[in-house]
């Protein structure tokens, strides 16, 4: 539920949490002073400071797309499958081989391929259309199928109802989205700069009109198809892993969902463009996915198409400490004893304290507070964690 409004010198934000960090509620501010923005700004409950735009915000233009709202993770997003699989059946040792084939198959952290991927995992556009991606064809090929850094992760869980087992993975577009997000932020600010137009750092725009957004939305729109076909890579090498130890498992459709894009969408009786940076789209009866943290459940949850956030939920936990505070102040010995209490495979290091459990908001206080933007429909505990740093 709305739990404050906050006035901006063109339009109120709606924000869907109670407690906001000074540094994220200024750029909400910001936000809703931009004289572009229609109708309202609407912040999720894991909303955190980003670079221009809170991560966990939605952000509605006329006539202009923002490349920083969109962020430099072009189309990252979730990706979970149900198996047959009992969690009665996963026990450690089990899952232990299953995350050996997951690392032999998909490389981690900054690793790209040793080899180009099967170019059937490549979207099916033109390259030679694309202004800055035309010449980068193999440095797609050398990146899908792996699963970067961060908060990426692959998880085995269970469904704390049935015990069913799931697999659920987080990533996106790797380095091929940062440098279109970085190259279009670039000329962005450029362009605000010849102008003399009055925005805030991180947020320059480019009017939908010129070439140059144009071809950022054809380059964006690349680099979401892309980071699909990312996670649809990995996912068919992580149930390649997991064939290897359970023969006979067999897997229920994908479910994907994307959180860092910008769409042209009908809103309040108009067309916009709307922006979600960590945001997820969520329209009356759309499947989608929220992660916790690596140690805290997760949800499938269906879209309630609430007007009011621009049809849209959270698309995690959210930060609740930065990377800096989180590696400073977090226990490692303690952060592991929680996920071994839970019996959860996790593989925790001090390099990794950013990615504790305890780094990130509570996913209970999360999901209560958006209960009038989804509904949940499974709750997924974690079995195993692999991550990416």
């Amino acid at each position: 539920m709305i739990k404050k409004v906050i006035q901006g010198t063109h339009v109120p934000a709606k924000l869907w949490l109670d407690r906001i960090e000074n540094s994220c509620l200024e750029q909400v501010i910001n936000l809703a002073s931009l004289p572009f923005v229609f109708k309202h700004v609407a912040i999720m409950p894991d909303a955190h400071a980003g670079l221009g735009m809170p991560i966990g915000g939605v952000l509605a233009t006329k006539g202009v797309v923002i490349p920083n709202a969109v962020g430099v993770d072009i189309g990252c997003g979730m990706c979970a499958v149900k198996t047959n699989i009992h969690a009665s059946n996963a026990d450690p040792t089990r899952l232990k081989r299953v995350l050996k084939g997951i690392r032999e198959r998909v490389p981690l952290g900054f690793d790209h391929q040793q080899e180009p991927v099967d170019e059937k995992y490549l979207p099916d556009v033109d390259m030679e259309t694309l202004p800055f991606l035309k010449n980068k064809r193999n440095a797609c090929l050398m990146q899908i199928g792996t699963l970067g850094g961060g908060n990426h992760f692959i998880e085995i869980q269970k469904d704390t109802q049935t015990g069913e087992v799931w697999v659920m993975l987080h990533s996106g577009s790797r380095n091929v989205g940062l440098n279109v997000a970085k190259h279009y932020g670039a000329v962005a600010k450029y362009w605000c700069q010849k102008w003399y137009a009055d925005t805030c750092e991180g947020l320059e725009f480019l009017p939908i009109e010129t070439a140059e957004a144009k071809d950022y939305f054809k380059e964006m729109n690349f680099c979401v198809e892309m980071a699909f076909q990312n996670r649809r890579a990995i996912m068919d090498r992580v149930k390649e892993a997991l064939c290897d130890v359970f023969p006979d498992v067999t897997f229920e459709p994908t479910i994907n969902i994307a959180h860092n894009y910008a769409a042209w969408e009908h809103h309040y009786g108009q067309n916009v463009i709307v922006h979600r940076k960590g945001a997820t789209r969520a329209r009356a009866g759309e499947i989608g996915i929220i992660p916790g943290s690596m140690g805290t459940k997760s949800y499938i949850v269906e879209g309630l198409g609430n007007k009011e956030s621009f049809m849209s939920c959270s698309h995690g936990a959210g930060r609740a400490m930065s990377r800096t505070a989180a590696l400073k102040n977090l226990s490692l010995a303690d952060e592991a004893r929680m996920m071994d209490e839970q019996g959860i495979v996790h593989g925790l290091r001090r390099g990794g304290l950013d990615e504790a459990p305890s780094a990130y908001k509570d996913i209970t206080e999360v999901m209560a507070n958006q209960t009038d933007l989804v509904r949940p429909l499974v709750e997924l505990a974690p079995l195993a964690v692999l991550k990416g740093d």
